[in-house]
């Protein structure tokens, strides 16, 4: 079975109140459009094609990397007008499913029992019945239960807004028989555009059956279309992966307050996030891991035994077994903490590597240094690594002590179980084995007075 996957993603989405285009807008991270693409190829055998309008440029440019057809409809005339685009590309035996890019959490297993249900005889129609079917269209059926047509909301009676089966829009159906349907659609309705859902009347009339079939969850078939159904399925999929990850042995103190916006891979268990976690893109983590409140990482690798403490920022970096980091902790991009590593309150890193057993326990900047094990950096010190155009290295090699309040002016390296006196400015390499200074020298002046306000 040869499958053709079109996801109708052209239309403005006004009630978003935006410029960006609403299959741009973004749940865990990821656009809405991504969402829908991602599921969708998981399909065997399947070609999918993306019909786009509004913000074309701007959808173009951001989405560059799905594989996919990308087919331009220049004006939103309705979803029939859209899938009319693509006509010419649909194989007359080929299964076409039609997905919307406003959809983001459909799930594989709905999408699959629903392609069970078409064939030359039969059509695939995915519905749900909504408590509050407002603003859908609604599946009007005989009394035999027989799906007979779908009508817009605003084409209904009333006695059919009363209905509270509504159409998805995401059906499954055999390329011939569609687009023979698409060539008769006309726009005979209060929105004058070429509604997809008319082709339901006309397969009736065929003798074409009408199967339809339901998600587990109405949440399945959400569209986006304000800022109030974003959230709410921002959510719902969060939920979803709190879940998850409960399942495989994780605590999460709270999971309504946890986000995943990525991927979470676990290589072993006794994992506890306290609450406002964030992981964002693909982070990776080991066994016996407390992480604490208000922390935000991103695309990191977290060894055995790690504790991050509370309200740290960690980017691009790799944290060795047995570290502590933090609280109020940032770790830029690049940055290699081997094992047994401590970084304590208010200390920034950046592109740097620092081996085992040493500590930078607070109030300090290293950033372009490689530093050896059994250092101790004390409070206050910074590393002078760029002089407004280029940026340079310091090595501080193993056992070195730095001091409190000390700069390093790069490039500079601080030799094997060196001292450097506290408040010094380092300009040159220090010998190893050796304490270096570099203080001006203290003097007191007596019989001096400290100025007096005068009086007004």
């Amino acid at each position: 079975m040869h499958m053709t996957t079109i996801i109708l993603a052209a239309g403005k989405g006004t009630r978003m109140r935006s410029e960006i285009p609403k299959i741009l807008h973004k749940i865990a991270g990821k656009p809405l459009l991504e969402h829908v693409y991602d599921m969708s190829r998981h399909l065997e055998n399947n070609q999918i094609k993306i019909v786009y309008g509004h913000g074309a440029d701007l959808v173009r440019d951001q989405l560059t990397h799905l594989q996919a057809d990308w087919i331009e409809q220049k004006q939103q005339l309705g979803t029939g007008h859209a899938v009319q685009q693509v006509a010419g590309q649909i194989g007359d035996k080929d299964i076409v499913l039609i997905l919307y890019g406003d959809v983001p959490l459909l799930k594989l297993a709905t999408v699959r029992t629903l392609l069970t249900h078409v064939s030359e005889k039969s059509l695939a129609l995915l519905t749900v019945n909504l408590e509050n079917p407002k603003g859908y269209g609604r599946i009007v059926r005989d009394h035999d239960g027989h799906i007979e047509k779908i009508v817009e909301e605003k084409d209904a009676t009333n006695d059919q807004k009363l209905i509270k089966e509504v159409n998805t829009g995401i059906m499954a159906v055999r390329g011939d028989k569609l687009k023979t349907w698409l060539e008769q659609l006309k726009p005979n309705n209060a929105q004058g555009e070429y509604y997809l859902t008319d082709i339901i009347e006309m397969a009736v009339n065929e003798g074409i059956k009408i199967t339809a079939t339901q998600p587990e969850c109405e949440d399945e078939v959400m569209g986006v279309n304000n800022r109030e159904q974003l959230s709410h399925l921002e959510r719902v999929y969060q939920k979803e992966q709190a879940l998850s990850l409960m399942e495989s042995g994780v605590t999460l103190r709270d999971p309504s307050r946890f986000d995943l916006r990525g991927k979470l891979e676990l290589f072993g268990e006794d994992i506890e996030i306290d609450i406002n976690v964030i992981f964002e893109g693909v982070n990776r983590i080991g066994k016996n891991i407390k992480i604490g409140a208000n922390n935000r990482i991103i695309n990191s690798i977290i060894g055995d035994n790690v504790q991050i403490l509370d309200n740290c920022v960690i980017e691009d970096g790799v944290i060795g077994a047995g570290s502590v980091i933090g609280p109020f902790a940032r770790l830029r991009p690049l940055v290699t903490l081997a094992n047994d590593v401590k970084i304590g309150n208010f200390v920034e890193l950046k592109k740097s590597m620092i081996a085992e057993h040493s500590k930078v326990n607070h109030l300090s900047y290293i950033g372009d240094s490689t530093v050896g094990s059994h250092v101790n950096i004390g409070a206050g010190t910074i590393t002078c690594n760029y002089d407004g155009a280029n940026k340079y290295q310091t090595i501080i090699e193993d056992g070195a002590f730095i001091g409190s309040d000390t700069q390093l002016v790069a490039p500079v390296t601080v030799g094997k179980n060196a001292t450097i006196g506290a408040g010094s400015t380092v300009t040159k390499d220090c010998p190893a084995e050796q304490l270096t200074l570099s203080r001006v020298k203290q003097f007191s002046v007596s019989g001096w007075q400290r100025p007096v306000k005068k009086e007004k």
